[in-house]
């Protein structure tokens, strides 16, 4: 997952994706990680705002750091999802044509939602809340995509 600075919407993403994966037993066969399309924060943690609502909810993003999304990303990984169309079409510039399939936006997964995950940075705590609820709706799409992916059977996501 790859928002702007990699400390609220795509850490978000990636501790529920992670949480899901590990709930479902396939943590052993699916490698999940995030990025931000800038540098501004590498090696912080997420938002103070972005863990207490995942604490809340029983995913802890506590052991997170951001990094900006690297030339290697693109042949490691699957799925590469931008949390809007800015991210989107900063990420087609940087990859390479043969792995462009890859990259789509996180909202795909949940389109009830609109098309774009909004940055809740500069707001507060209900728009940190509203990006939880988003990715949480999205995970539980993507990790029936996953499944498919891997020929697993029956879904179990729960919400801690």
């Amino acid at each position: 997952m790859v928002c702007t600075g990699n400390i609220c919407r795509s850490p978000t993403a990636d501790g529920l994706l992670r949480h899901a994966i590990r709930q479902q037993g396939l943590e052993d066969r699916v490698f999940v990680d995030s990025a931000g399309t800038h540098g501004y924060h590498v090696g912080e943690p997420p938002d103070e705002r972005s863990i207490a609502i995942a604490r809340a909810n029983g995913v802890d993003l506590s052991a997170l750091r951001a990094r900006r999304i690297a030339p290697g990303d693109f042949p490691r990984f699957d799925l590469i999802l931008a949390m809007d169309s800015g991210h989107l079409a900063i990420l087609r510039r940087l990859c390479p044509p043969e792995f462009r399939d890859r990259l789509r936006l996180y909202l795909e997964f949940a389109p009830h939602f609109g098309r774009e995950v909004p940055d809740p940075y500069y707001g507060g705590r209900k728009d940190f809340e509203a990006v939880f609820r988003m990715c949480e709706a999205a995970t539980q799409a993507l990790v029936e995509e996953i499944r498919l992916r891997l020929g697993a059977s029956t879904l179990t996501v729960t919400g801690n």
